[in-house]
């Protein structure tokens, strides 16, 4: 995924667009989250998984406050 792709997100994704975002396929990627082991926090919403954005941001060591005035640093 390009930076812009990356930054127009959703505040949460689904298990697939995060794992495309890291490189791994939609498979490894539903097989980390049910283990536990996926790269970022994983939220079990219903029956789907769910990944924070910011999370997923922070493991691909993109900083919202550097790049931009309207990203404040918390």
């Amino acid at each position: 995924m390009t930076l812009v792709e990356l930054l127009a997100l959703p505040l949460m994704v689904d298990v697939s667009t995060a794992a495309r975002a890291l490189g791994l396929s939609r498979s490894t990627g539903y097989e980390l989250a049910r283990r536990g082991e996926f790269p970022c926090r994983v939220l079990h919403v219903g029956s789907s998984y769910r990944v924070p954005t910011a999370e997923l941001l922070r493991v691909l060591g993109i900083d919202l406050s550097e790049l931009s005035p309207k990203f404040p640093a918390a």
